[in-house]
């Protein structure tokens, strides 16, 4: 009961921690995608915002409301599985920093700063999809994808590969896995019942978009600006409506390499999601199937490919930390209902300083945040804030794990 009780308080401190850096109100970008619907026909992204006029009036409060909801049940449940993760092996210290790791990433900083972003709404579908998929139920969790794709595009790549690899890894015994058992008549069935109808969506979404998308930009600038958003935001948002992709691409494909390997996120983000990627390695023994693994780094590193599309290269790297959580909890899962406990290993010296550096990485190093705003912890502010969760670890570490 003791150990329980370090866990539920040092997993809701550091997320508490992360999140109030930054944490505000929904910013005229977030509020401007809950007011665009169908009124002038149909639209990508425009279901949410549809959905959201249907049942409530628009205007800043109901949208602050709805964003801080959204919010709080998707911590509600990064919070549960957590926990419910990590106590399906007490004795793996392993679990506990990843999780660490994770629930003060850049992730949760960005989540709480960008309250009202579509993303949300996306990881939350995604995960309620992996669970219908954990229990065999390819269908609805397919009807989820399409449903997801219709909030926001962006679905393609942050929910779509890690259902894949939830199907994937419900289906194959983990420690029979090869990349060939990919392509069995069984699971390729599986797989294409689950995509056909998200592949049929995006495909619509894609051509409407090359052929009518920008016909609506007059219509929803102005009625944006009429909806108090101002002109720069308005003309921003309207662009994300109606531009094509192609459009986006040959904008901004010339910046890929620089914003994956040469950028300040490529070593402040980069080092602790390889931490991260470390420890499901050893968590889960994937060197006895290193194709596993590598099927997960591609699954991860996906997210990454909007670099080639959008600007905004610190919020497209967070988006693996939330992937790793997810392929994490899969793995777990798996391991779970094929009655496999790994053995509880203790940390050599160098993954303890590949933890310290990953760890002052996500706790110290300030965000670079949107709107021009910054971190409201000065570096002493956070030091000192730090040192709950460094003891907590300290007493968990030395607790006996029998006590659970």
């Amino acid at each position: 009961m003791y150990r329980r009780f370090l866990l539920i308080f040092l997993y809701l401190y550091a997320l508490i921690f992360s999140a109030a850096k930054t944490i505000r109100m929904p910013n005229q970008w977030a509020q401007s995608h809950w007011l665009v619907d169908y009124r002038f026909g149909f639209i990508k992204r425009g279901l949410a915002g549809e959905l959201f006029g249907f049942l409530f009036e628009k205007n800043a409060f109901s949208i602050t409301v709805l964003s801080i909801a959204i919010l709080s049940v998707l911590y509600f449940l990064i919070i549960k599985i957590a926990l419910k993760t990590t106590w399906s092996n007490p004795k793996s210290y392993y679990r506990i920093l990843f999780f660490v790791i994770f629930l003060l990433s850049q992730y949760i900083i960005f989540s709480a700063h960008l309250i009202g972003y579509l993303d949300h709404v996306v990881f939350l579908l995604t995960i309620l999809a992996v669970y219908l998929i954990t229990k065999n139920k390819w269908l609805p969790a397919s009807v989820i994808a399409v449903f997801s794709i219709f909030i926001h595009e962006i679905s393609v790549v942050l929910m779509l590969p890690v259902c894949c690899f939830a199907i994937i890894v419900n289906q194959i015994h983990r420690r029979e896995f090869f990349i060939k058992n990919i392509f069995s008549r069984n699971l390729l069935t599986k797989l294409t019942l689950f995509l056909i109808l998200p592949f049929l969506t995006v495909v619509f979404i894609s051509f409407y978009q090359e052929i009518n998308g920008e016909n609506y930009y007059p219509q929803i600038f102005s009625y944006l600006k009429q909806s108090s958003i101002p002109e720069n935001v308005s003309d921003s948002v309207c662009s994300a409506y109606t531009k094509s992709f192609t459009y986006y691409f040959s904008e901004q494909y010339q910046h890929f390499i620089q914003r994956i390997f040469i950028s300040k996120a490529t070593i402040f983000y980069g080092i602790p999601i390889l931490f991260s990627l470390w420890i499901i390695f050893k968590e889960f023994k994937l060197k006895q199937n290193i194709q596993l693994f590598a099927l997960l780094i591609v699954v991860s590193a996906v997210p990454l490919i909007l670099h080639s599309i959008a600007y905004d290269t610190y919020r497209i790297w967070t988006f693996p930390y939330m992937i790793l959580f997810l392929g994490f909890w899969i793995l777990s899962l798996k391991c779970r209902a094929e009655n496999i406990q790994t053995k509880h290993e203790k940390l050599s010296w160098w993954e303890s300083l590949f933890f310290i550096t990953a760890f002052l990485f996500v706790s110290l190093v300030p965000a670079v945040l949107f709107d021009g705003e910054t971190e409201r912890f000065s570096m002493i502010i956070k030091l000192i804030l730090i040192l709950p969760i460094l003891l907590v670890l300290y007493f968990l570490k030395k607790a006996p794990a029998e006590t659970d």
